[in-house]
C-alpha cells in the first residue's frame, strides 16, 4: 500500500516535497516512480529512482529542479521539487514497480497547484 501527501498550492518559484509512505517487507525492492496527471492528458513518468536508490531518472522539464529520493528503512520515497512552475501544476502519484520499468501497484494521488 502506497500513501502520497504533501501537495498543496504554492507560487511559481516556491519549493515543495512530497512524499509517500509504504507498507510492507519488500519496499526495498521496489523500483519507485513519480508520475503526474493534467486533467484530459494521461499520466506521465516525471521521476524514477531503482530499488536500491543508484539509479534515477527524470523528464527533461523537471531535471536540475526536482530530486528523487528514498529510504529504504523508513519505506519512504520522496520527491523534492524546486524552482515550480505553473506547468508543474497536476496531481502526483507514487507508484512502485516490481522491476525498473514496470509500474505494479498505485498510491492515491496528490494535487500540487503552483500559481503564477
Amino acid at each position: 500500500q502506497l500513501q502520497a501527501f504533501g501537495g498543496g498550492l504554492v507560487q511559481a518559484g516556491d519549493s515543495l516535497r512530497l512524499s509517500c509512505a509504504a507498507s510492507g517487507r519488500t519496499f526495498s525492492t521496489y523500483a519507485m516512480y513519480w508520475l503526474r496527471q493534467v486533467p484530459g492528458k494521461e499520466r506521465d513518468l516525471t521521476a524514477a529512482i531503482s530499488a536500491s536508490g543508484g539509479t534515477t531518472y527524470y523528464v527533461d522539464s523537471v531535471k536540475g529542479r526536482f530530486t528523487i529520493s528514498r529510504d529504504n528503512a523508513k519505506n519512504m520515497v520522496y520527491l523534492q521539487m524546486d524552482s515550480l512552475k505553473p506547468e508543474d501544476t497536476a496531481v502526483y502519484y507514487c507508484v512502485a514497480g516490481i522491476r525498473y520499468g514496470q509500474y505494479n501497484y498505485w498510491g492515491q494521488g496528490t494535487q500540487v497547484t503552483v500559481s503564477s
